[in-house]
């Protein structure tokens, strides 16, 4: 097949049987990044809650704690290095699986002086396994409570009339439940699941 290229129009000619014209663009590069260019890059406050998907006040509040790091500009605005987002994102994701901002601090304050916290990270992460699995085997105890105290609440309404009372909360025993104060409330075990949130 001959290919025939028209240079001043800038446009490959095919035979009309191909169905295929491809028309060549002389203004458009593609600027190939690399790393060197990456190191200069900078972002304002904004850009990298944009990009990162939290608010500015979280990127502050990161600050604080020794997550992240800025400098400020004569102007007096804060910027963020390039490898920033980087950061924010190994944040979240240790959040999202229990780690506390106050864990990380030790963690990142480690690795910044070039160490190596893999053990420790490994260890956390192993306790951190040990609370969810404690706090599972009380969420589903609490759950078997709860159904076995409505299949009697159940009970008590079929045999008490609409306008007297069935005295449901006194029907609850300690030991029905569990133990009474040797068990959590259920508000303190759906607390424990959140394990250590963001301030957003």
């Amino acid at each position: 097949m001959k290919v025939n290229t028209n240079e001043k129009a800038g446009r490959i000619n095919v035979p009309p049987n191909f169905g295929l014209t491809l028309e060549l663009v002389p203004d458009f590069i593609i600027t190939k990044v690399g790393n060197d260019g990456l190191k200069n890059e900078s972002y304002r406050p904004g850009q990298l809650a944009r990009i990162t998907g939290v608010s500015t006040d979280t990127l502050r509040h990161y600050e604080r704690k020794g997550l992240l790091k800025s400098r400020r500009l004569p102007n007096g605005y804060r910027e963020y290095p390039h490898h920033s987002i980087n950061r924010v994102m190994l944040i979240r994701n240790a959040l999202a699986i229990g780690f506390g901002l106050d864990d990380l601090a030790q963690i990142l304050k480690i690795r910044d002086a070039g160490g190596a916290p893999c053990r420790k990270v490994h260890a956390m992460a192993t306790a951190k396994l040990a609370e969810l699995e404690t706090l599972l085997r009380d969420l589903t105890k609490l759950r078997d409570d709860l159904r076995g105290l409505l299949k009697d609440w159940n009970r008590r309404l079929e045999t008490t009339d609409n306008n007297e009372p069935a005295r449901l909360l006194e029907s609850m025993s300690a030991d029905g439940l569990g133990g009474g104060q040797a068990r959590l409330p259920v508000n303190s075990l759906l607390r424990k699941r959140k394990f250590h949130k963001e301030k957003k």
